[in-house]
């Protein structure tokens, strides 16, 4: 089969991510002899730098990873939780009926860079100033800025301007949107990590401490302080239309650290996949090869009508279990065993039929009847208010201004077998204003929760969000062997489960799996502002043929055809039984590359 780019193989260390800068920067940390966690963690800072459109320091950087040393799997939770003062009684108290998608209110704990921290001090091997050093560089001494960047900037310019001065000072420096592959810097960041580092290197040479006197410096130092002070004084204008504060205080970072937690897995012809548990997305992903278990896929066309339609249907409902069940498990019961059981599958697989469902079509399981009505009226009352039609995936070529920010991604295997998928994402560009003592801005992952109580995802202080952000990692015959994920919110789960499906049944490489046209539904409630949803929804690149899309569409599918190359950003890594490491990158968007040898 035809790919646009080489699979990339070989002995020593693979990493591919959404950036090339980060790819090349994560493969120089491999070379100076750190391994996948250091290089992960590099290329994820420098992805802040490179791609703030899509990520940022205040956001969050979930991770599933394997470690050699250890032998486990595990997941990094860099998940931060809800402010203690952000209750559904202090939000309706506003006139809100909706978490606004951008401003300070939407703001939760931010828990990429603790994240990060914990993950080198338990994983990683090399000093801090390695890791951070190259993220330092490009925003003290500037990076080409992408195009769709620019794109970013300019379609917020003028709101910048007129409601978040801080931002157009950072963005839009000397008043204008930056040229398209012009060099960009952001000094006052490069700034503040230096500062980190510096206080880190203050405590000493030992390479723990440096990095818990770095932790510090973010969630009790001086970059807690600025944000708890920017909270404390500043109201802006947000998606709601009104000025609103934060509830967010430092106290609130003081009292929150990420931790690692136990992967959420399902057993799939001789796979293992290994994603988070339901405070993600990640188990319909898992719920979706459940149902897909009991047909034939390797008998498919791997783009044709049959297969897109079959594996569409059943993402409709895993994703409808997804809305009525998924939540903090810390806060919520989640009968995520039961979920994935093989006698509740078998009953999922028979409402698939011939034509395309346009209903939401939740399981009703026993003792949960009460939670899926509530939980549905929900639902039905925000269409009545007019929240049906949805923009789509905000990283996708073909929408042309973009207010909406997204993700990155990363997957690293190193020589020694440790291996990792992370998700960046959170405090992009768009999402909230810049502090302006610190150089970037808070996240906006808080717009996950509904201000209505009683259900898996209502806001309560304490709670993760049920995040988009998925990565995965793949067993084979119980040997941890393929790392795989994707930017694009609610589209993330459905992306991967193709790029998967089509490694197992079809034999095709990585790059020939993430080559082959992709698709998508919008059908389910989507997890961002304003929560639109849009029944029977199918958007398909226009690749897979006019003869496919008259068939989807005679199937009952609302088809939107996207133009080709314009859908999903893949990248994946893998080390075959023989030890040879593979990685491959998506070609959309002309971003992400894989590097190795």
């Amino acid at each position: 089969m035809f790919t646009t780019r080489p699979e990339i193989q070989g002995t020593f260390g693979v990493i591919t991510s959404t950036h090339w800068i980060a790819s090349a920067v994560g493969m120089a940390i491999l070379e100076k002899g750190g391994n996948a966690f250091d290089a992960c963690a590099a290329a994820g800072f420098v992805l802040q730098i490179v791609e703030p459109h899509l990520c940022g320091p205040a956001g969050e950087a979930p991770a599933v990873f394997y470690s050699a040393r250890t032998g486990k799997v595990e997941v990094l939770c860099s998940q931060g939780v809800t402010p203690a003062g952000a209750t559904i009684e202090a939000y309706k108290a506003r006139g809100l009926d909706l978490i606004p998608g951008s401003g300070l209110l939407a703001t939760v704990i931010p828990g990429a860079f603790d994240g990060w921290m914990l993950l080198l001090r338990e994983h990683g091997s090399l000093p801090l100033r390695d890791i951070l050093g190259p993220a330092i560089g490009y925003a003290r001494d500037g990076h080409p800025i992408l195009p769709r960047v620019c794109d970013g900037i300019a379609a917020q310019a003028e709101f910048f301007a007129k409601d978040w001065p801080t931002s157009a000072a950072t963005w839009t420096p000397g008043g204008k949107v930056p040229e398209p592959r012009s060099l960009f810097r952001n000094p006052v960041l490069a700034a503040t990590y230096q500062r980190i580092l510096d206080e880190a290197e203050a405590a000493g040479g030992d390479r723990v401490r440096q990095i818990e006197a770095a932790r510090h410096a973010f969630m009790k130092g001086f970059v807690a302080e600025a944000i708890d002070r920017f909270c404390r004084t500043t109201e802006v204008m947000d998606a709601s239309g009104q000025k609103n504060g934060a509830v967010l205080t430092g106290q609130d970072l003081a009292g929150w650290q990420a931790s690692f937690d136990a992967p959420q897995t399902y057993d799939y012809h001789g796979w293992t996949v290994c994603k988070q548990r339901p405070w993600g997305q990640g188990p319909a992903l898992l719920q979706s090869l459940s149902i897909l278990k009991g047909f034939d896929i390797a008998s498919l066309d791997p783009a044709g009508a049959d297969y897109i339609h079959l594996v569409a249907e059943a993402m409709k409902l895993a994703y409808a279990d997804r809305e009525v069940y998924y939540g903090d498990p810390d806060f919520c019961e989640v009968p995520i065993e039961q979920l994935l059981s093989e006698a509740h599958a078998a009953e999922r697989r028979k409402l698939i039929g011939d034509t395309a469902s346009r209903e939401l079509r939740p399981s009703v399981l026993p003792g949960f009847e009460e939670q899926v009505r509530h939980t549905l009226e929900n639902l039905s009352r925000r269409r009545h208010q007019g929240t049906g039609v949805g923009a789509g995936e905000p990283t996708m070529a073909h929408l042309k201004t973009a207010k909406r920010g997204d993700t990155v991604h990363i997957d690293v295997i190193d020589r020694h077998g440790n291996m990792i998928s992370a998700t960046p994402s959170g405090g992009w560009l768009q999402s909230s204003p810049v502090i302006p003592e610190l150089g970037f801005p808070l996240n906006s992952r808080a717009q996950m929760f509904w201000l209505e109580p009683g259900l898996p995802t209502s806001l309560a202080p304490g709670k993760r969000p049920r995040t988009t952000l998925t990565p995965s990692l793949a067993l084979k015959d119980g040997v941890p062997t393929l790392v795989f994920g994707t930017p694009g919110g609610d589209q993330q789960d459905q992306w991967q489960l193709s790029l998967f499906l089509r490694r197992v049944h079809h034999g095709l490489n990585l790059q020939e799996a993430i080559d082959l046209p992709l698709f998508h539904t919008g059908h389910f409630p989507s997890s961002f502002y304003p929560r639109e949803s849009r029944p029977g929804h199918l958007m398909v690149e226009s690749s897979v043929g006019e003869a496919t899309i008259a068939e989807l569409r005679r199937r009952g599918h609302d088809v939107e055809v996207a133009e080709p190359w314009t859908v999903g950003r893949l990248t994946a890594a893998e080390k075959g039984a023989d030890g040879v490491l593979k990685a491959a990158a998506t070609p959309r968007l002309m971003q992400a590359y894989a590097i190795g040898r």
